[in-house]
């Protein structure tokens, strides 16, 4: 089939399945979220949220953020991991040898930043990894807020005055809830390095081949 000629679904079928499913679990979220958060309102008391303030809510914006937040660093962190560190025989890593590697480009008009050259190509260079800092910054500074906004609420239902935001982001609280999100997604990440050594998948690009032998390194 031609590329130029296969339709809008067929070309993009990856990215919208996964923007359907993320779609789904956040309105999973959301409604299990409300709910149960107006349980626990509801045991101390307190009048339970409409939706609207729901996702307005700490509850929510620390929740979302913290998953973001854990999910940036972790694809930040790989992908600028791979480019220095190798796995032998791992479908996710580099080949061990730099004469082993091959970049394949297709015919066609290159990146505006390639063609500007100077200092927009370097940056074009590095900027996958630099979105997901940004992304990452961001995400981890949309949990913070939350988290603190929750903890005073949390705080008011129970009768104790508020922190401040500078005292919450030292505090063990925090950073359990963005170390227990950090270690699954490395966890996570650990794994597909290590099983695609030994396992395959056939005709999925994060494999090796059926035939390869465990020791190939590369897809």
């Amino acid at each position: 089939m031609n590329k130029h000629s296969a339709s809008f679904i067929h070309r993009n079928g990856l990215s919208l399945a996964l923007l359907a499913l993320f779609a789904v679990s956040l309105a999973g979220q959301i409604w299990t979220g409300l709910r149960t958060f107006n349980a626990e309102l509801a045991q101390s008391g307190a009048a339970a949220l409409t939706l609207s303030q729901y996702l307005h809510s700490g509850h929510f914006v620390s929740a979302t953020f913290e998953n973001w937040e854990s999910e940036f660093l972790q694809m930040g962190m790989y992908v600028l991991l791979t480019v220095v560190l190798r796995q032998r025989g791992s479908a996710e890593s580099r080949k061990l040898e730099p004469d082993a590697e091959v970049d394949e480009i297709e015919p066609g008009t290159p990146p505006w930043p390639v063609r500007r050259g100077g200092v927009w190509k370097v940056l074009y260079a590095n900027s996958l990894s630099l979105a997901y800092l940004v992304l990452f910054a961001l995400a981890f500074a949309g949990h913070c807020y939350g988290s603190w906004r929750h903890e005073n609420q949390q705080r008011a239902l129970e009768g104790q005055a508020g922190i401040g935001l500078d005292d919450h982001l030292g505090s063990a609280r925090f950073w359990f809830e963005s170390m227990q999100n950090w270690q699954s997604e490395f966890l996570a990440v650990l794994s597909i390095v290590l099983l695609s050594i030994y396992l395959r998948q056939k005709d999925s690009p994060e494999s090796k081949p059926v035939e390869a032998p465990h020791s190939q390194t590369g897809t």
